[in-house]
């Protein structure tokens, strides 16, 4: 299981960016005397992690966001950034298993929500999504917030979960994916975290879920074995446990990791 503190040896924005196929990168800061710090991130961390990797003084920081099981699957294939973060903490620890990172750390936690277009009054409720006629986006299974969508309809009675599932329209590879079809207005409701609303600027509005189906959403990060910045990669995490990282997280809106 990943650890609730940093073992001391161990799932944006800015003014270059640009897409790959494992998702959006960016890079912050612009000093060549300092190495550069490769971090795979969930896409839900974009926000955070674009502002706390611009003020990061040990390293330029390279971000780059897409899927946690994406990210996974890269390392898992020979791909070294210094840095994983995942929007869960079961790709790290099978990382950690395979000793392909270090000793995961749980740096912060989220709540999942059903995310419509702003504006929109035909979803109030989880129970809404089972009704006819509604369209609704979620991620695939293999991504974190698409396993705790499954995990969320599981609990429910057997019919309303077959009538949610039957109005889901399209699977994508992360959370922006949702955001976007959902503030695209190409479908009625999604799944995402509290989080991924907040950051469209009121383009999209969260419907709670109730708090008896609520998943326990923890993220998970850890240094890639075998990168060549050890030290600044152990600082960048530090720094999401009591530094500047986590207060760029909880001023995105995430939570405190779970006790």
């Amino acid at each position: 299981m990943v650890g609730a503190l940093l073992m001391a040896a161990g799932c944006g924005s800015s003014s270059k960016s640009s897409s790959s196929k494992s998702g959006s990168t960016s890079k912050s800061g612009g000093s060549s005397s300092k190495p550069d710090l490769t971090v795979s991130a969930a896409a839900s961390l974009t926000k955070a992690f674009t502002e706390y990797g611009a003020q990061f003084s040990a390293a330029n920081a390279k971000l780059s966001f897409a899927g946690s099981d994406q990210l996974a699957a890269q390392i898992e294939q020979g791909v070294k950034p210094d840095v994983f973060a995942s929007a869960n903490t079961k790709l790290p620890d099978m990382l950690y298993a395979k000793e392909l990172v270090s000793k995961p750390v749980v740096f912060a936690s989220n709540r999942l929500v059903i995310t419509v277009p702003a504006g929109s009054s035909k979803i109030h409720s989880l129970a809404d999504l089972a009704k006819p006629g509604v369209t609704i986006a979620i991620e695939s299974p293999t991504v974190p917030a698409g396993a705790y969508t499954r995990k969320v309809l599981s609990h429910l009675p057997a019919a309303e979960e077959k009538a949610i599932l039957a109005n889901v329209r399209t699977d994508e590879p992360d959370v922006k994916g949702v955001i976007a079809k959902v503030t695209g207005k190409a479908v009625d409701a999604g799944f995402v975290y509290i989080t991924d609303v907040t950051a469209t600027n009121g383009k999209a509005a969260a419907v709670q879920i109730p708090s008896s189906l609520q998943p326990q959403v923890a993220y998970g990060v850890a240094v890639v074995k075998g990168d060549p910045h050890p030290s600044q990669a152990q600082a960048f995490i530090a720094g999401l446990l009591t530094g500047a990282g986590q207060q760029d997280l909880l001023k995105a809106g995430f939570l405190p990791p779970p006790k």
